[in-house]
């Protein structure tokens, strides 16, 4: 057992758990760690492990949201079971989209999309489409002020809005939409976010930041497609790791010795510790900014990654 390789998984967990849940794609920053920090393994074993650390960070959602993804907790009554048992389906349905494409064109996606290039173009364009989104929404949010005739900081009664109108709440970064509870999450949005998650197979492009710009797109508040988000990876996640993982036994004739099991050990334990952390972190943060940060961030790391493999590398 190397304790150099540990040292790598454990860092690479640390990536993981901290880049799988903010909207800045987890994908791309494995594959560009790897350009510079490389675990001494096989490519086969490589190309499962980046995507089977993910269960540490799905882990941590499980632990996080017990309370309410279980719908046969004995503190909820028969409604909010029903209700939950309401979210399982329409996680489901969301998960359709994502799940055919990738299984129909992993091969390819992986023999063609996980390069460093393709992840910095990624970044940008959807760092972008962040800003331009956020924008967009303040602009209806000023308009929907000025027809109301509301002070910009003054928030209305009934803020958050219940009703199906652009619903806004009047305060600097504010988090608003016409969508603005997780309960009131309508069957046809459901889906139309597991469209927008098609997207998060090209690499760079970010699971999280897919489905968060379809959420906003759709009428949901930041905190609703934030959560909502978390809520989707579960079987996204699990599903994407099993197919790896049946990949690389049964196709790739890949095997698990003693440093193979503690490299994957590691990273997930590390990767499970670091999103309990991002995960509350995130919630804080999107009731209160936009994700403009995270757009400027995308752009900026993009276009370094650009600059180094064309000038440098």
């Amino acid at each position: 057992m190397d304790f150099i390789e540990l040292l790598k998984s454990a860092f690479l967990g640390l990536v993981e758990g901290i880049t799988e849940w903010l909207p800045i794609s987890s994908t791309g920053h494995m594959i560009l760690v790897d350009e510079f920090i490389s675990l001494n393994v096989t490519r086969e074993f490589w190309n499962m492990f980046q995507v089977v650390i993910q269960l540490g960070a799905i882990l941590a959602v499980c632990v996080y949201f017990f309370h309410q993804l279980n719908p046969f907790s004995p503190r909820k009554d028969a409604e909010e079971r029903r209700g939950t048992w309401v979210l399982w389906g329409k996680i489901v349905v969301a998960c359709i989209p994502a799940a055919i494409i990738g299984i129909l064109f992993d091969d390819f996606m992986e023999e063609h999309l996980y390069n460093a290039t393709v992840v910095a173009l990624a970044l940008i364009v959807y760092g972008v489409a962040f800003i331009v989104i956020e924008r967009w929404r303040a602009h209806r949010f000023e308009a929907r002020v000025a027809a109301e005739g509301l002070q910009a900081g003054s928030r209305p009664a009934g803020a958050h809005f219940a009703r199906p109108a652009e619903d806004v709440e009047p305060t600097e970064g504010g988090d608003f939409g016409s969508i603005t509870r997780l309960e009131d999450l309508p069957w046809s949005t459901a889906f139309g976010i597991g469209v927008f998650q098609v997207l998060s197979l090209i690499p760079g492009t970010s699971r999280s930041g897919s489905t968060i710009i379809g959420g906003l797109l759709l009428g949901t508040t930041r905190s609703v497609a934030a959560e909502f988000t978390f809520f989707l990876a579960i079987p996204v996640m699990f599903g994407a790791s099993a197919l790896k993982l049946a990949k690389y036994v049964f196709l790739d004739g890949g095997t698990f010795g003693m440093n193979e099991v503690s490299i994957m050990a590691v990273g997930c334990v590390v990767a499970f510790a670091v999103s309990l952390a991002a995960i509350k972190w995130l919630m804080g943060f999107v009731r209160r900014h936009t994700f403009t940060v995270f757009g400027v961030y995308r752009i900026v790391l993009g276009v370094l990654v650009l600059g180094y493999f064309f000038l440098i590398a």
